[in-house]
């Protein structure tokens, strides 16, 4: 067997840290060989990760983050550090000549002032905006194959745009007036502490959130507006779930003529027959959270409402694996020169 790529991880301690550590730990040919934290460091993996016990892995000291050890340690490096640190640490790690895929959103957004104003922190590191590559396999594989910048996508963009993008590209909807719906189970919300997320506080309910202003909503216009080649708005509803994983997203868009199910599904059916991480499910069925837990898969759900000439457009991910951490380690696997699918093909965590 080949020696295996080296991988390193900065910032290890929050959910899509611990996924990536979930899904290197049996990664074939990718292996963590540097973990840090500036709060952790000292500590053995396995100290705050106790399913790494008896792995191989766990052994791993979590250091602090030394970006010279790291671009000589690893062919590639995970950011999953919050907005603002990444730029500062992606670039000069490009710079050093490492490999790149940053999960935070400080690459994703290609305009400066947009990202500005959404996300309230300057963008220090502009030069590298046009350099870095959106994530999304389905879209741009053959743009993150070379790349030494991904710009890992958002949850919530990954279900939006995975949905939309057959419709907008065929032209099959109008580009105003869609709306889309999305629940997200509680580790979106990420692993810090904070009151409205406690169990007592999440469970048995259900709740609207950041209505009109969730900083998913520039990268998702974005992206659907270079699908459909014009500017779109969108509504974009976010709302949390007391489930631990997962999203759903209903978006809701008007036909522009009259078209059947059956059309409508073989038009998505043909996008994504060479896609295998994306499944368009049956005529009349609809897609579940449970059915794509801890996977990378996307299930599509199709209706068309003839009363109201809408297109309905169901889609599931698991947020913390396609959402996330499996999309970061797909990216990787391309920038490597692997198979997208190497180490990701997981069976759902059912029931």
């Amino acid at each position: 067997m080949s020696e295996k790529m080296r991988a390193g991880l900065v910032g290890v301690t929050g959910y899509t840290g611990m996924e990536l550590v979930r899904i290197l730990a049996t990664h074939p040919q990718l292996e963590i060989v540097q973990v840090t934290s500036r709060k952790e460091a000292g500590q053995r993996l396995r100290a705050i990760y106790p399913f790494l016990q008896g792995m191989a892995m766990g052994e791993l000291t979590i250091c602090q983050p030394d970006l010279s050890l790291l671009a000589k340690e690893c062919d590639i490096v995970f950011l999953a550090i919050p907005h603002g640190a990444a730029m500062e640490m992606g670039a000069d790690l490009v710079d050093h000549g490492c490999k790149v895929v940053d999960l935070s959103a400080d690459f994703r957004i290609r305009d400066k002032t947009v990202y500005e104003e959404w996300y309230k922190v300057p963008h220090t590191r502009a030069h590298l905006i046009d350099e870095a590559v959106y994530g999304l396999p389905e879209l741009y594989a053959d743009k993150v194959r070379p790349a030494r910048l991904v710009a890992n996508p958002g949850c919530y963009p990954t279900a939006s745009i995975l949905g939309l993008y057959p419709a907008l590209k065929h032209g099959l909807v109008h580009h105003d007036n869609v709306v889309i719906d999305a629940k997200s189970g509680t580790t979106g919300a990420g692993r810090g502490l904070k009151v409205n997320t406690l169990f007592c506080e999440m469970h048995d309910t259900f709740r609207a959130y950041g209505l009109g202003t969730h900083r998913h909503t520039p990268e998702i216009e974005q992206e659907l507006s270079l699908i459909a080649g014009a500017a779109m708005t969108i509504s974009f509803n976010p709302h949390i779930l007391p489930v631990n994983r997962g999203i759903l997203a209903t978006m809701y868009t008007t036909l522009k003529s009259a078209q059947s199910l059956e059309e409508v599904h073989a038009i998505y059916s043909r996008e994504y027959k060479d896609h295998s991480f994306v499944r368009v499910l049956p005529q009349g069925a609809l897609p579940e959270l449970r059915n794509v837990r801890g996977t990378m898969l996307c299930d599509i759900g199709l209706v068309v409402d003839k009363r109201t000439n809408r297109l309905i457009v169901v889609s599931v991910i698991d947020n913390l694996c396609r959402g996330a951490s499996g999309q970061a380690v797909a990216n990787a696997n391309l920038m490597l020169g692997l198979p997208l699918e190497s180490g990701l093909n997981f069976a759902p965590l059912v029931p």
